[in-house]
């Protein structure tokens, strides 16, 4: 084993260029696949995070503008959501609507001390936290007895806790907006929030901001409702619900915009899916090309040692000798270079994970995660790591093959 070995190290050495150009196909190979793996699972795990949050099986209201004259209307008319749209939506669809909320929303300005925020302050329903992706990080909720006595009881986001309050706990402080004045009793935290708010229950907003029973928008979390056809069927349904309180035509989808987070969720995970296989498929070519890179400089390596295999032959050296030779000096090569591949790739995975591995877009108002753990399962490395070996070892077993079946006395006369 060891004559082998020092063989072995002999031909390499003896053929550095070619060895080197053998070495660096197969380190490329795996390393590209390795960092186009990583790179594609760092956008599909942040995506994946996000989701995992989200309540997906939740629908949002919003009203809109006509786009459609309907029963001597014109179009244009703006749709204004009620406490009519509220009890619609909690009564009328009982099979496919587990709880119904709703938001109102008024633009002030929060103030303690020396401090204050321009900010959306938004009435909402004790159950906001079924619906939404809100985590409670202090404190607590807005709470049904809140909602009974139209407490004046604030929900502050992170954020603005951070402005208000820098060094202090705001549990239990009074804070004012406008001359109005409430009690501090929770901070909380979302993912990806375009403008956190500051929350209230939602009928303390209404009475003190005058807002009558006008809505900003309707949530509610819905069940038996498994794929996109019966989505559609119910928003139908519900559009057309809605349209008998406000005079617009059934099908006029401008009327109304319903958000349907699970049809938004099956067309973000077909796109997540499209992407992954885009990489594996760049990933496998740049594989192939350093299987056809080695391949061809193996083929090569044996045609240049033909005459050698000759000589070996003459002074009594079996085929299987010579063949054993070869493959062993393909596996060891490939290997070698296999595992500088694999490591160069994962230390590569590594450096992007700690460097971005986990980009957040913040804007001060709002943040978003778009890329998230860019590492790569180590069972995929060590099997395309593994694929590569066996493709050097066929590349170099098929001409060594050939070349130890020719007589010797032809192998003499190779150039």
């Amino acid at each position: 084993m060891t004559d082998l070995i020092q063989e072995i190290y002999g031909t390499v050495m003896r053929n550095k260029l070619r060895t080197a150009l053998t070495g660096f196909a197969v380190a490329w190979g795996i390393f590209m696949l390795i960092v186009l793996l990583g790179a594609g699972n760092g956008l599909i795990n942040a995506f994946e995070n996000q989701s995992a949050d989200m309540k997906i099986n939740s629908m949002k209201i919003y009203p809109g503008v006509t786009s459609k004259a309907f029963n001597g209307l014109n179009e244009g008319r703006s749709i204004s959501l009620n406490q009519k749209d509220l009890d619609i939506s909690s009564q009328n669809f009982k099979e496919n609507i587990i709880t119904v909320g709703a938001t109102t929303s008024h633009s002030g300005t929060l103030t303690y001390g020396k401090e204050n925020v321009s900010i959306t302050i938004n009435g909402v329903f004790p159950n906001q936290t079924e619906m939404e992706a809100i985590r409670l990080v202090n404190g607590r909720f807005i709470n049904d007895r809140d909602m009974k006595e139209r407490r004046k009881v604030i929900v502050l986001h992170e954020k603005t806790k951070d402005i208000l309050f820098p060094k202090s706990d705001p549990i239990g402080k009074y804070i004012t907006s406008q001359g109005v004045m409430y009690q501090v009793v929770g901070i909380y935290s979302d993912q990806n929030s375009f403008s956190p708010s500051a929350l209230v229950p939602f009928n303390t907003l209404q009475l003190v901001y005058g807002k009558g029973d006008s809505i900003d928008n309707i949530i509610f979390t819905t069940r038996n409702l498994t794929n996109e056809a019966e989505n559609k069927d119910f928003e139908k349904k519900y559009r057309a619900s809605i349209a008998l309180g406000h005079n617009f035509s059934p099908d006029d989808e401008s009327a109304i915009w319903i958000w349907n987070r699970f049809t938004q969720y099956l067309q973000q995970l077909a796109a997540t899916n499209i992407l992954n296989t885009s990489i594996w498929v760049i990933g496998i070519f740049t594989l192939l090309s350093g299987i056809v890179g080695v391949s061809n400089i193996m083929l090569i390596t044996v045609r240049e040692r033909t005459h050698e295999f000759g000589i070996r032959k003459a002074l009594g050296a079996k085929p299987s000798s010579i063949l054993w030779l070869i493959i062993s000096e393909s596996v060891i090569i490939t290997t070698f270079f296999g595992y500088i591949g694999m490591v160069a790739g994962i230390a590569a995975t590594e450096y992007m994970n700690v460097v971005a591995g986990r980009q957040v877009m913040d804007a001060g108002v709002f943040s978003m995660t778009f890329f998230e753990n860019p590492t790569v399962d180590i069972r995929i490395a060590i099997q395309a790591t593994l694929t590569l070996i066996v493709a050097g070892t066929l590349a170099g077993l098929f001409p060594a093959r050939k070349a130890v079946m020719i007589r010797p006395i032809e192998a003499l006369r190779a150039d």
